[in-house]
């Protein structure tokens, strides 16, 4: 890549620009896509400086003017009109310019003058937008891909071990002939013969010289085009992996270890270390400037187990070998090491080429491999939703453990681009809904208030079984020995405020709001005497403190007393006064801490 000052009006500014361009690369050495769209900012922003500042030879970022302040301004103006709306492009273009010319000006010899300076001190400009994150496979959609990916590697063995098998039978072309497809793939296989000589030596596929045999590895679509050298592709293919075959390892490899794509793709032979029973990849995370190990283990059918499992099983080592068995020819051929595990062959204008898998190839990319597999998924055709279905999967795994769910990446990361997915939307949704349901049916469920009528049937052995008592707990509830002091009890030992088996922490100050209450006629002087407390209490606290611990207390209390007669009330009142009966409780009741 390179950038040449001569090919713009504002060389000077150009020429500035770009040296800062290639030192910053080198130093940081940065990967190729970053450089790449450095040098796309760059000549960017010297176009928009060609044509729209007349002076534009003059410009440069040690002289004041022309004044390049007011031309970026108008340039990041114009970039959000370029680029569709939440896109990141404006911000990155902004923001690489703004990182030369930050560089350049932090150097004491090479000046940045005139206010274009405050454009370093401040933000970029322009919003930094969004991107719309991409959704998980279903389950369903992600066992079809595994599945077809199966059945086409299946093929691809097929066809290659033929290939290789047929080659072997075939003899030197220029003894036994260039129209035997034996002895084509004798010729490519043991490189007598180049790829260019071969085509060389085929005739024109228009004078009809091709037998069946050899147009069998013709593609049905290259015949408007006849060319020879798509024939001998399609002989390469019957002894090399190509592009498009790739993709069913990436698809299996990604479901076998979880990775993605993007670490899974530059693997090679001396990133995998085999064992007795396990295998280590050492991954790298460009992104995140960091190397994996991780270990995966082989399953090795014991004696005496399947022999003929039901479908094959996803073992990261056993699809490794593979791969690396098939590309060490390729390997050799180009001189490579270590072997990459994806490596492809094509024939491009007669010439045999040995080069790295191209994923987003328009002719060969992931969209293209699934209709040639006859697969059909709901939503994006995208390869990285395959990393989103396994991390899903183990968020189930591990019940939401977020510290063990991300145990490849940094807990923000998964937090930002995983957790977002339908599955697990759904599945926090019910966990909530549960969560409230819980907290709601135990808010709805409070105190039960008896009548005359019930207390005197609690002898009856259903009348018990209903409130969930039994018989000696309701002979300890008529006898007063459940009696908490404004309510009874249930069970005091089973208070959903404190640990099985502690006595209630919390009564009575906390029974009207208590599903183990049973609120009888004969508490409803002590209720009456609560009501007072809770009314002096409300003078002396803060209304947000108050309302805080004692609001539901005291709308269950007043309830409770709303269900009893005036008679009843009138009758508790009595006793209050002429009995001189006073409110039970606790000594802490009386200290209120406001904090």
């Amino acid at each position: 890549m390179t950038v040449d000052p001569a090919d713009f009006t504002c060389s000077a500014l150009a020429g500035e620009l770009a040296d800062e361009w290639v030192e910053l690369s080198a130093d940081k050495d940065y990967k190729q896509s970053t450089v790449r769209q450095a040098r796309t900012a760059v000549v960017a922003f010297c176009e928009y400086v060609d044509k729209h500042v007349p002076r534009a030879a003059e410009a440069s970022l040690g002289r004041a003017d022309p004044d390049l302040n007011v031309v970026v301004a108008n340039w990041l103006k114009s970039l959000t009109s370029t680029f569709p709306s939440g896109s990141r492009g404006p911000a990155q273009y902004a923001g690489r310019v703004r990182r030369l010319v930050k560089r350049r000006a932090e150097h004491p010899q090479r000046p940045v003058v005139g206010p274009l300076r405050g454009w370093l001190k401040g933000s970029v400009g322009v919003r930094r937008g969004t991107t719309e994150e991409l959704d998980e496979f279903s389950r369903a959609d992600k066992l079809r891909l595994v599945k077809a990916a199966w059945a086409d590697l299946a093929a691809i063995d097929a066809r290659i071990e033929a290939g290789w098998a047929l080659a072997a039978s075939g003899v030197d072309p220029a003894v036994g002939g260039w129209l035997d497809p034996a002895n084509l793939l004798w010729a490519i296989a043991t490189e007598a013969y180049s790829t260019e000589e071969i085509c060389q030596q085929l005739p024109e596929a228009r004078t009809g010289q091709w037998p069946d045999a050899l147009s069998a590895y013709m593609p049905e679509s290259a015949w408007s085009r006849p060319l020879r050298n798509i024939l001998v592709g399609g002989l390469v293919r019957q002894l090399f992996l190509h592009n498009i075959d790739l993709h069913c390892f990436r698809v299996l490899l990604i479901a076998a270890t979880g990775h993605a794509p993007e670490e899974v793709c530059v693997l090679d032979e001396d990133d995998v270390e085999f064992g007795p029973k396990s295998v280590m990849i050492d991954f790298t995370k460009n992104r995140a400037h960091a190397e994996p190990r991780r270990s995966f283990g082989i399953d090795v059918s014991l004696e005496g187990a399947e022999l003929h499992p039901s479908k094959p099983r996803l073992d990261a080592a056993e699809l490794i070998r593979r791969l690396l068995e098939l590309n060490r020819p390729l390997a050799r051929r180009a001189g490579l090491t270590p072997v990459p595990l994806f490596l492809r062959a094509a024939v491009a204008n007669s010439v045999f080429t040995v080069s790295p898998f191209l994923p987003n190839s328009s002719a060969s990319n992931f969209t293209a491999w699934m209709q040639a597999c006859g697969v059909t998924v709901q939503g994006v055709p995208d390869v990285r939703r395959m990393r989103k279905s396994g991390k899903v999967e183990k968020a189930l795994t591990f019940k939401g453990r977020v510290s063990d769910i991300a145990d490849d990446q940094s807990v923000e990361t998964f937090r930002n681009h995983y957790a977002h997915g339908t599955t697990l939307r759904v599945i926090a949704g019910k966990v909530i809904n549960a969560a409230q349901e819980k907290w709601f049916t135990e808010a709805v469920e409070g105190p039960v208030a008896l009548s005359e009528t019930a207390v005197e049937s609690l002898e009856e052995p259903e009348a018990g079984a209903a409130l969930g008592l039994s018989a000696e707990e309701v002979d300890d509830l008529i006898a007063g020995q459940l009696d908490m002091g404004v309510s009874g009890c249930k069970n005091p030992r089973q208070s959903p405020y404190g640990r099985p088996g502690q006595l209630c922490p919390v009564a009575p100050l906390r029974c009207f709001e208590c599903r183990n209450a049973l609120i009888l006629p004969s508490n409803l002087p002590q209720m009456l005497l609560f009501v007072d407390f809770l009314e002096r209490l409300e003078l002396r606290l803060a209304p947000r403190h108050f309302d805080q611990h004692w609001t539901q207390s005291r709308v269950n209390l007043l309830a409770a007393i709303d269900a009893r007669s005036d008679a009843e009330i009138a009758e508790a009142r009595r006793q209050i006064t002429e009995d001189g009966i006073t409110l039970h409780l606790p000594l802490s009741a009386h200290v209120e801490f406001d904090a």
